[in-house]
């Protein structure tokens, strides 16, 4: 699996452990192998100038999702096929102030971003009530999996 991480932000991030998580998470979701994903990290200007591009809505966010070949999660008896993923795009400052609010680090705030862009890469969405719940639950299982890996559940 090739995963690409490139932090173009002012704020140091724990790069290895989001690349970690991305790949269990990938994992998780029966991703094939030779699948790529790319996680950009960039400042909040970056970020509302691709949030008023792509979304049409005005400062920066958290997280943004770019698919690619339009994967879907695979089963553990048909992973996906191998593909272009895509790109995830994250904004530390923002994933900064969210996690005070969360009571959280900002690391746990990167990693529930990447999980979450992870999903969208794989079709999921919570535009509506029952998908929110289904994606949300997904995360919070990936989340819940990874930190019992890593020793911090």
């Amino acid at each position: 699996m090739s995963i690409e991480i490139n932090n173009e932000s002012a704020i140091p991030v724990d790069e290895a452990t989001i690349l970690r998580l991305a790949a269990f998470a990938l994992d998780a979701m029966h991703v094939h192998a030779d699948a790529d994903l790319a996680i950009v990290l960039v400042d909040e200007g970056a970020m509302e100038q691709l949030h008023v591009q792509w979304m049409d809505e005005p400062g920066p966010t958290d997280v943004l999702s770019f698919p690619m070949d339009e994967l879907r999660p695979g089963t553990a008896d048909a992973e996906t096929p191998p593909g272009l993923l895509g790109d995830i795009v994250l904004c530390p400052q923002v994933a900064q102030e969210q996690a005070i609010t969360a009571k959280h680090s900002t690391l746990d705030e990167l990693l529930m971003l990447t999980t979450h862009g992870i999903l969208h890469l794989l079709g999921f969405d919570h535009a509506e009530p029952d998908e929110e719940k289904e994606m949300f639950g997904i995360q919070r299982d990936i989340l819940a999996g990874f930190y019992l890996q890593e020793g911090r559940a």
